[in-house]
């Protein structure tokens, strides 16, 4: 199996021979193929890679797509090597999918040696097994059976209709203790799929250590997983993070993977939504306590109303919103995307338009604070935190800041955030 590893938007190369750091012809049209399967990469998947021929380039889009013969690691552009980059990419989904995973020099993880999928299997492997140790989630299932003697309740009708004949069996209702349950049944369905993925024989001696302790439970097909079905109380509330993780691994949100049916595979996680949703929920613990709520997309209120027929049009919502007492007091934009230095671009590489609908926001909300918010990195010339402060032109108070976070550490993107806002001296933190 060839593995290769780029960042966004840079290039692998592609001959007609393989060599040390590119791929074949045969091996770039199998990757584009399985981009094609996957719902981020778009009709002709290039929103994931694009084919220049001699060689592909990577598109926003991060994660793992593994071919027959070759496995593609696409992977944040955040500063620092390559292991930074999957600690970091791992700690936002963490984050995001509230799981607690410890990203820190001393987690031997392999951050350098293993690819993404490699490391979230692990960390899936290591977490069953620490809930595993009190034994497989159990629950009481209604069952109906024929049994010699009676065992919970009699089916009088049964037994005087089918069993008329046979009164040597008796027509039960019971209740039994049962592992085979909706949890256990995904648990099962995730240590199934990332079986077939596994590369590292530890990694897969680990799963089939933990698929034998399945082994009595049944396993549904991916399209007809009981989601809906799990029912954690306090009893079962250590498997809650778990699951978490199985839903990352297995469901569509921030992701797409393709059907695993031997064409190939694809974990894949489109940036702009991602940070999107990682900074709301870092915004949220960095103003916990205080009289200020955080809500993600939304709420949605329309620019115009149409006077003759009454009716609103051209709705707004903004990425992230604080308020307080329901009025907005701070709005956020989220921008995956590297602004320059003031010398190479007074405007600092912001989008007009993203200026435009920043302004809107502004009028449309009464919100005289608001935040553009995007990554750092190192070519920028002042540190993470905020890099200008704009006046709006004719709206008497209102300011338009831009924020760079610092993502090669993101457990500290909190703290980033509460500084941020304590030095606008923002209402919230009054």
């Amino acid at each position: 199996m060839i593995r290769r590893a780029l960042r966004e938007w840079e290039y692998l190369s592609v001959s007609n021979e393989a060599d040390s750091t590119g791929i074949t012809r045969a091996q770039a049209d199998q990757l584009l193929a399985v981009a094609r399967r996957t719902g981020l990469g778009g009709a002709d998947g290039e929103r994931v890679l694009v084919d220049g021929g001699r060689r592909l380039r990577a598109q926003q889009v991060v994660g793992v797509l593994v071919a027959n013969d070759v496995t593609l690691e696409i992977l944040p552009k955040i500063d620092g090597d390559a292991a930074c980059a999957r600690a970091s990419l791992v700690h936002m989904l963490a984050a995001v999918h509230d799981l607690k995973i410890a990203t820190g020099p001393t987690t031997d993880l392999g951050w350098q040696s293993r690819d993404l999928l490699e490391i979230l299997i692990r960390l899936f492997c290591d977490k069953l097994a620490a809930v595993l140790r009190r034994g497989l989630p159990r629950a009481y299932v209604r069952r109906e059976d024929d049994l010699p003697a009676l065992r919970g309740r009699l089916d009088v009708i049964r037994q005087c209709t089918m069993l008329a004949a046979s009164p040597q069996r008796l027509a039960c209702r019971y209740e039994d203790l049962d592992a085979d349950i909706a949890l256990n049944r995904i648990l099962k369905a995730a240590l199934v799929r990332l079986a077939g993925l596994a590369r590292a024989p530890e990694t897969r001696r680990r799963l089939s250590e933990l698929l034998f302790v399945y082994e009595p439970v049944t396993l549904p097909p991916r399209a007809a997983l009981p989601w809906q079905a799990v029912a954690l109380d306090r009893t079962n509330a250590g498997w809650r993070e778990v699951l978490g993780f199985a839903r990352l691994l297995l469901e569509d949100r921030f992701q797409t993977t393709s059907v695993g049916d031997g064409r190939g595979f694809a974990l894949l996680f489109e940036m702009n939504t991602l940070f999107e949703e990682f900074v709301g929920r870092a915004l949220r613990r960095a103003l916990a306590g205080s009289d200020v709520g955080v809500t993600l997309q939304g709420p949605r209120r329309y620019a115009l109303r149409d006077l003759g027929q009454d009716r609103p049009l051209f709705a707004t919502r903004p990425d992230i919103v604080v308020s307080r007492a329901g009025q907005p007091v701070l709005i956020l934009d989220t921008k995956w995307k590297r602004l320059a230095g003031v010398l190479a671009d007074p405007r600092r590489g912001v989008g007009q338009a993203d200026v435009y609908q920043m302004m809107a926001y502004a009028q449309v909300y009464g919100c005289r604070e608001l935040m553009l918010v995007y990554p750092h990195h190192a070519h920028l010339p002042l540190s993470a935190g905020c890099l200008a402060t704009h006046a709006i032109t004719n709206l008497d108070g209102s300011r338009l800041q831009l924020l760079t976070l610092d993502l090669s550490t993101p457990e500290l993107v909190p703290e980033q955030l509460r500084a941020a806002v304590v030095l606008q001296d923002h209402p919230a933190e009054r």
